[in-house]
């Protein structure tokens, strides 16, 4: 494959920001796709063939019946990928994590996110002045994460905001 066909797919979970997270890749000359997670089924990944998936947002619950899941082939694909808000609940679920409803963990507006003494190189440059603002909008929140990953950022109402399986290129985040 050619660097002019490689392209990374977004997984729609209905995120109201699933359109400028697209956005920002074009910005960065990054070739990408949006598609809800009902369209994509393992056929529609081996056509596709991305170099690198991210799970959108999303307004569901993942514990809930009849939840928006992605096709379980995409775990093997061997490309990155990042799960973003209920994309991060989503891929701790699938992979043997934990999600549980608010609770009086909810976080709606501007938080703040502390790294973890460990370093993740994708962040490089992030948490360089300590704490790193970010947009929390959730209910639920990852309880237990998935076995292969670690915790690189937590905020107040997030003790996972930032996770990674380093090792299969997975990265998580809460924001």
């Amino acid at each position: 494959m050619t660097h002019a066909h490689q392209r990374l797919l977004i997984i729609d979970f209905g995120s109201q920001v699933t359109q400028l997270i697209a956005r920002r890749l074009r910005e960065l000359n990054v070739y990408c796709e949006i598609h809800p997670f009902n369209r994509v089924d393992e056929a529609f990944l081996q056509d596709f063939a991305p170099r690198a998936v991210i799970f959108s947002g999303g307004p569901a619950s993942v514990y809930t019946e009849g939840a928006p899941m992605p096709p379980a082939g995409v775990f093997d694909l061997g490309v990155p990928i990042l799960g973003i808000c209920y994309g991060q609940q989503v891929m701790m679920h699938c992979l043997g994590g934990h999600v549980e409803g608010g609770h009086g963990t909810a976080e709606f507006g501007r938080a703040f996110v502390t790294p973890t003494t460990d370093r993740l190189p994708i962040l490089d440059g992030w948490f360089d002045a300590g704490n790193e603002q970010v947009w929390m909008s959730h209910g639920d929140h990852v309880s237990k994460i998935a076995p292969g990953f670690q915790v690189y950022g937590t905020s107040p109402n997030a003790p996972f905001a930032v996770t990674a399986d380093v090792s299969r290129n997975f990265y998580a985040v809460q924001f």
